[in-house]
């Protein structure tokens, strides 16, 4: 089933209507009086919105085998999930559910049994109630779905955006407090700092020849206890943005050097057009970084098998998106044992899953290590100049392969008989197809015929 955006806009707010429900009667019976469980205050649960949404863009070619549909629809929701969960404890100090008093969890964001749940669900929405749903709101007028989806959205958004500053508004208010308190504190050591200057010099006026080996020695462990200033410390986001550069520089090498050694043909990796960057990697050592950071003392077959889920996951996505935006294959693992539809296979699951060890137990370290010792103004200037570069680089690349793609879907460079617009003339003549297959090798246009 092929969904359209007004299917997925219905899909989304069904489900979240009717997760706000369940999770409100299952609230009822547990505590015997009404409790909203929504995050908003309107009678929506948008995290089962969002799950429907990922399911219908992501598990429409699973439909045909349960168990791949059953187990995709548990892993995306769980990285949902899981997402969510921790970004919204990082944002509000909040944390909306929390499954550490069940068995088998993962910083009580997910667990094994809800995610379970999630693949059930994932099975009963894509192979019934999507066709009836969607069935159902395709006889709605397209004026007046269009009317109501907007105001439902515009109402979603207010509401939201009203919970997030209230939230937002009471850690504010505690902030307020704790930067008074720590005011009251340096106003204490600058008295303190003060009368201990007057004390010494009055002393050393009476006294000459008294010791200063005292007070030398306690400026000199002041001195030592006011540490500079590290750049990106912990797992943050100049860490995460330094970490992202950096595997998509090692991965567009790895890869390249992969394929020169197996197939004897040097060819470019490259996600995007400028740059040994490959998009893939960089993003796969941010997230994995990002996912198991907090985890990063566990077993290595435990971080083995997160690995390889997360992994296979991710490249399943990643396949899907760039074929829906740019309606290009990146990549096609149809002739490898054990494929998935050719988005991903499962000796190259194994391989993200070694990789996340690698990453974790030895390259991270070092990387981290070497990261911090970065001046802080320096880094904060050159990375935040690379963020701009690669957006710049990946919105040229994205307007590159759109027009590859148009020139190869028409019968000529110029579609339809219309006049180019400067824009694809630019992109013809500097990005020929030469260039571009030169860039992407491996490339290969949909079908939409197939």
């Amino acid at each position: 089933m092929v969904y359209s955006l007004s299917d997925i806009t219905w899909l989304f707010f069904v489900y979240s209507f009717a997760g706000w429900c369940i999770e409100v009667c299952w609230a009822a019976i547990q505590r015997r009086h009404f409790v909203n469980r929504g995050f908003v205050n309107g009678p929506l649960c948008p995290i089962y919105g969002f799950g429907s949404t990922l399911f219908a863009l992501f598990l429409p070619e699973l439909t045909g085998n349960l168990f791949f549909l059953f187990l995709g629809g548990g892993l995306l929701a769980a990285m949902l999930e899981y997402l969510t969960g921790l970004l919204m404890e990082k944002i509000f100090h909040k944390k909306l559910w929390d499954y550490s008093h069940i068995r088998h969890n993962l910083g009580g964001y997910i667990c094994l049994r809800y995610s379970l749940l999630w693949g059930v669900l994932a099975v009963v929405t894509m192979k019934f109630s999507n066709g009836l749903i969607c069935g159902l709101f395709r006889l709605v007028p397209r004026p007046v779905a269009l009317v109501v989806q907007w105001a439902a959205a515009g109402l979603l958004l207010t509401d939201f955006l009203t919970t997030a500053m209230a939230v937002l508004g009471m850690k504010i208010t505690a902030r307020r407090l704790a930067q008074l308190t720590e005011g009251i504190q340096q106003t204490s050591r600058v008295l303190e700092n003060t009368l201990t200057n007057r004390v010494r010099k009055r002393m050393e006026k009476s006294f000459p020849s008294i010791d200063q080996s005292v007070i030398v020695e306690d400026i000199k462990n002041r001195e030592k206890t006011e540490k500079p200033a590290v750049f990106a410390p912990g797992c943050g986001f100049y860490k995460l943005t330094a970490l992202f550069f950096i595997g998509a520089f090692l991965g567009d090498i790895t890869e390249t050097i992969f394929m020169l050694i197996t197939t004897h043909t040097l060819m470019s990796r490259s996600s995007v057009v400028y740059g040994p960057f490959s998009i893939v990697w960089g993003l796969g050592c941010a997230l994995l970084t990002l996912f198991l950071y907090r985890y990063r003392n566990k077993s290595d077959g435990y971080i083995f098998m997160a690995g390889t889920l997360l992994g296979g996951v991710y490249e399943y996505i990643c396949s899907v998106f760039t074929e829906m935006v740019f309606g290009t294959i990146f990549w096609d693992y149809s002739g490898f044992a054990f494929n998935l539809g050719g988005r991903i296979n499962l000796l190259y699951c194994f391989f993200w899953g070694i990789a996340a060890v690698v990453w974790l137990k030895l390259i991270y370290p070092k990387l981290s290590e070497w990261v911090e010792k970065i001046p802080k103004k320096f880094g904060t200037i050159f990375f935040n100049c690379m963020i701009v570069f690669m957006i710049f680089n990946m919105l040229l690349s994205s307007l590159v392969l759109a027009r590859y793609t148009e020139r190869h879907t028409n019968d000529a460079s110029n579609p339809g008989g219309q006049e180019l617009t400067a824009l694809d003339e630019f992109l013809d003549s500097r990005f020929d197809d030469e260039r571009v297959e030169r860039i992407y090798p491996n490339a290969k246009i949909v079908d939409d015929g197939n």
